[in-house]
């Protein structure tokens, strides 16, 4: 890592600090600034430099690469456990009051972003 690099994170970690501060203060933005000498305008640029950081650590989902998401079904279903019933047409999923329904044309694609969106949901 070189100089630049350290010198940038170094502040990318100051500017989360005083973010996170002035956010648990309670305080408007504009008032915790006043109260700590800060100008408005800064403290908005390091708001955008903290986001775009944020986003660019984001791993990037490309159109070309699948990944298998495994699905263990236990021999014993407990209340609360996801289901899997299978016919000729489709599979359902369901755990508590969702279910899902995966009929056999469905692109890999759909299924992926679907178990995806749903990993997300706890």
């Amino acid at each position: 890592m070189n100089t630049r690099e350290v010198t940038r994170q170094y502040r990318l970690n100051q500017w989360i600090e005083i973010i996170q501060e002035c956010r648990s203060s309670g305080q408007t933005i504009s008032s915790w600034c006043a109260a700590h000498n800060i100008k408005l305008q800064s403290y908005y640029y390091w708001l955008k430099i903290v986001r775009t950081a944020a986003c660019e650590s984001l791993p990037v989902v490309g159109e070309n690469t699948q990944s298998i998401v495994p699905v263990k079904i236990s021999s014993s279903i407990t209340a609360g456990s996801p289901t899997v019933q299978e016919s000729s047409s489709h599979i359902t999923l369901q755990m508590g009051s969702v279910t899902l329904a995966l009929h056999n044309g469905a692109s890999t694609a759909l299924i992926e972003n679907t178990l995806k969106a749903l990993s997300l949901v706890r």
